[in-house]
């Protein structure tokens, strides 16, 4: 009986410990999470090996083909034939009769071998250059995660420490309106200076109610990108400071490390290789052909009798194929290929200025968010001791509600402000991140 109790104890417990106990992430831990189990890159993972598969499949176009064939005929009219009665011995006449047997019957093999065919070498080499391309595509999924993922987390870990600040200003509020009753039943205040507490007390809960959404919803968000379940709890290990802190480290790069760049250049190869394909159709083809098989021709339906005869038969040859003249149509396809080059040509010049302008920009915005920051801390911890001070002379009386309210909304002002300069350095140090290829690890 006490091993039963014991039991069910120890199962209770576990239950209550997977239910309550969230898993703990630090932010390279959420990274690695989501790197394994996005289903982004699980897709791109899909493509790669379907490419490889497609090398394989065009491989397979140049190895010998071999087809087995049969086939079945019953003539339920046997085709008559008219010959020139001369060939009878009677001129002037033509000559009619049935030739062949009701019942016809083929078995045999063939084996069909590209000899020479351009377009198929080019094909060989497209297909190995898509798993290249299809790679890239995948490390372009990989910085993709990775950037919604740590965007995500830091979004978290600012949203708790918003949360955790209006916490603190419900909690200081509660205890001037306490104070501020006791001395409103001596007489030292005006009923009106203790409602208007009570209104900024509102005002304090409504934005901890406000801040509490924003927290849970940042923690969905980190869950929807790490492909983590969303009914399962999650607590996050970092320490913003610390993250803010990293932030302040100098970045180098080189925009010629840019996935997408590297994606587009990528995709001018392959019209270079559409190009080839083209001009190979102006080559000739070169096939050779071999086929073996038995034929047997009845008046009964008796093919698997083993005295009766099948008559074989053994073929090969050559078949070649000149392009001569298509009206033009080759041309203008060689023309068309072309212009997709140039224009691939001006698409990656025309990117790569537009990430040297982002360069620069990221770099004048990044410069801009962190001066902006600093500002802002020292701004939010002048109004922090502004607001301190007005509880304090509030308590004793000698400030009204009026003014402490005041000083109340201008903290919660200075505290939204250092809020979005931290947002706003994590953003763009993000983007200077993925402009360099930073994001994904190396």
């Amino acid at each position: 009986m006490n091993s039963l109790k014991t039991v069910v104890i120890l199962t209770f417990v576990f239950v209550i410990q997977t239910t309550f106990f969230a898993q703990e992430f630090s932010l390279f831990e959420a990274q690695s999470y989501a790197l394994e189990n996005a289903e982004q890159i699980k897709r791109s993972e899909l493509d790669l090996e379907s490419a490889k598969k497609q090398v394989v499949e065009t491989r397979a176009m140049g190895l010998p083909q071999i087809n087995a064939e049969g086939s079945f005929q019953q003539f339920i009219n046997i085709p008559t034939q008219v010959v020139d009665g001369a060939l009878m011995g009677q001129p002037g006449t033509n000559v009619e009769f049935r030739m062949g047997q009701e019942y016809n019957a083929n078995a045999g093999a063939t084996l069909n071998q590209l000899i020479f065919n351009g377009s198929y070498f080019i094909g060989l080499q497209v297909s190995k250059f898509y798993t290249e391309f299809v790679s890239t595509n995948i490390k372009k999924s990989q910085e993709d995660v990775l950037m919604n993922v740590t965007q995500a987390y830091q979004m978290a870990l600012v949203s708790a420490r918003n949360k955790a600040f209006v916490d603190t200003l419900v909690g200081l509020t509660e205890e001037l309106i306490n104070k501020q009753r006791a001395l409103y039943e001596i007489g030292l205040i005006t009923e009106e200076e203790v409602q208007q507490t009570e209104f900024s007390l509102l005002s304090a809960q409504a934005n901890l109610v406000a801040a509490n959404t924003a927290h849970q919803n940042a923690l969905v968000m980190l869950k929807l990108t790490m492909a983590y379940p969303m009914d399962k709890e999650i607590t996050l290990t970092e320490d913003l400071d610390q993250l803010l802190s990293d932030q302040e480290r100098e970045l180098s790069g080189e925009i010629e490390n840019n996935l997408e760049l590297e994606l587009l250049k990528k995709q001018k190869v392959l019209s270079e290789y559409d190009l080839k394909n083209i001009r190979m159709t102006n080559y000739p083809q070169l096939v050779g052909f071999f086929n073996h098989q038995f034929n047997a021709y009845r008046s009964e339906f008796d093919f698997f009798k083993s005295n009766q005869s099948w008559f074989n038969q053994t073929v090969w040859g050559l078949k070649l194929t000149v392009p001569i003249f298509a009206g033009g149509e080759r041309w203008a396809k060689i023309q068309k290929a072309k212009i997709a080059i140039k224009q691939d040509e001006l698409m990656v010049q025309e990117f790569q200025r537009s990430l040297q302008a982002q360069e620069v920009q990221l770099n004048n915005e990044l410069r801009s968010a962190r001066a902006n920051l600093k500002l802002q801390r020292q701004n939010i911890q002048l109004a922090k001791i502004i607001h301190e001070n007005a509880l304090v002379k509030a308590e004793i009386g000698k400030e009204n509600s009026i003014m402490v309210t005041q000083k109340y909304n201008q903290l919660v002002q200075a505290q939204s402000q250092y809020v979005s300069a931290m947002v706003e350095v994590f953003n763009k140090r993000l983007e200077l991140d993925k402009l360099y290829n930073e994001l994904i690890r190396k």
